[in-house]
This record gives structure tokens, C-alpha cells and sequence, in this order.
């Protein structure tokens, strides 16, 4: 049976964009250069989150077309598209959709990252499996996340895995690597996220606990009440420091 007790986990496995960085709003700002040649009136500009439902449906068709892509080159394609969908390919300035593609190493973290992954390392092993390629997370290694750069024990971005969360073998690459280098079994694990389809729902498929970050606003992240018998949500928190703060009281008691 699965625990209920953190204490019981050794490894806690992150989501990172979305978890322990705020990309609803990355996304947004740096959209602005395209949104902003919009009319005041027209969806995509009035509406952030009509862009960010505009920007997943074209995220996860080109991820399935595009599996071994880079995830900045992913993000250019998106750009490219949403342009050419208002009407603005002609008008998008040369370079603009690579400059949205690397601007992800620029997004901030959410204000309690930080300290809470500093608190939550003195009990559990962490581990980021994450939809991203190595330049993409190193540049938010040495930037948004800097200050808890030494935290992590282990990295497995989707570049190395060769295909994109929710695929399943994202999954059981993470638990075959964390089983081999870290030496934690399938069991210790506890997959901490704020996706419910990239990855509170696969973890359910393939047999790995889950816990919930709350973040708002939560746009993309999926709706909980239409998909709450789909996930794996053994634990729910409405921040990493609320995460952070239960395990310190469990494991100080």
C-alpha cells in the first residue's frame, strides 16, 4: 500500500516550469512583443488566458510532431504559430520567435522556490524531470534558480530522454535513473508537480505517487475537479513552502 506519510518518501521528484518557476507569466511577458501589435479588443491580448490555451494546444501537437526537438526550438514554433494565426508572420520581427524560445532561462521563480527546496533537502533527495533541453535549464540554473543550483541530486530534462512529458518513458526514465543513481526505488518516490496532465496524471499511469502544488493562477496546469480520478494526488499543498513547512514538522517532531 502507498504511504500517506512523507516521511516514508526518500526522493521527491519536480516539475520544474510551473512548479518552481512561474512560466504562466514568463509565457505572457514574453508574448508581449507579438501581443502588443494586437488590438486592444482582440482575445489573445485582453485575455492572458486565452493566449496560454492558444500557446498549449500548439505546444502539445508540436511536441507529438517533434519529439527529439529542442524545447526552445519548440517554444520558436509555438511563436511562429500563434504570429501566423492573428494574422502578424508578415510583420514578426527576424529573430523574434528564437529570442521567446530562450527567454525561458529568464522567467522568474515563484517567491518561495528557494527557501522551501533548501528546507525540503534536508529530509529528501531531489530530482528535477523536466520538459526542457540542458541549455534551457542551465540557463535558469545559473539564474532564477541560482540560489538552489547545489539542491538538486539529480537532472533529467526531456532533451536527454529524447521525447516530452506525458509520454511514459519520461517516467521510467526517471525511475530506472533514480533507481541506478541515487539508489531509490520506485517506491520511495514522490513526484511533486502543479500539471495534472504533463505529469500528476502520467505518474498515476505508470505507478508513482503524486503530490499537488497549488500554484495560481493555474491556467494550463488542468482542472482538478474534471480530472481528479485520472491523477495521482496523495498529497496536496497550496505552496512548496506549505510543502516545506509539514515535512519540517514531521521529520522535527
Amino acid at each position: 500500500m502507498p504511504s500517506s506519510n512523507l516521511r516514508d518518501y526518500k526522493c521527491l521528484t519536480f516539475d520544474c516550469y510551473g512548479t518552481l518557476i512561474d512560466w504562466e507569466n514568463g509565457f505572457i511577458e514574453a508574448f508581449r512583443p507579438l501581443t502588443s501589435r494586437l488590438d486592444l479588443t482582440h482575445p489573445l491580448r485582453r485575455d492572458p488566458g486565452a493566449l496560454l490555451k492558444c500557446y498549449s494546444k500548439y505546444e502539445v501537437a508540436i511536441q507529438a510532431q517533434y519529439p527529439t526537438l529542442q524545447y526552445s526550438a519548440i517554444l520558436a514554433k509555438v511563436y511562429e504559430r500563434i504570429a501566423h494565426e492573428c494574422g502578424l508572420s508578415e510583420v514578426t520581427a527576424e529573430g523574434e520567435s528564437a529570442a521567446f524560445g530562450s527567454s525561458i532561462g529568464t522567467w522568474r521563480s515563484f517567491p518561495d522556490t528557494v527557501e522551501a527546496l533548501w528546507r525540503l533537502k534536508r529530509h529528501f533527495r531531489l530530482v528535477i524531470l523536466s520538459n526542457v533541453d540542458r541549455a534551457s535549464f542551465a540557463a535558469t540554473i545559473a539564474g532564477p534558480l541560482s540560489g538552489a543550483a547545489a539542491a538538486f541530486d539529480a537532472v533529467y530534462v526531456a532533451e536527454d530522454i529524447g521525447s516530452y512529458k506525458p509520454d511514459l518513458r519520461n517516467f521510467s526514465y526517471l525511475i530506472d535513473h533514480c533507481r541506478d543513481e541515487l539508489q531509490v526505488s520506485k517506491e520511495q518516490i514522490l513526484h511533486t508537480a502543479y500539471s495534472l496532465p504533463a505529469d500528476l496524471k502520467p505518474a498515476k499511469e505508470i505507478g508513482l505517487r503524486g503530490c499537488l502544488i497549488e500554484r495560481c493562477p493555474n491556467i494550463m496546469g488542468g482542472d482538478l475537479e474534471a480530472m481528479k480520478d485520472a491523477v495521482a494526488i496523495d498529497f496536496r499543498f497550496g505552496t512548496l513552502r506549505d510543502m516545506a513547512h509539514a515535512a519540517d514538522q514531521l521529520f522535527e517532531s
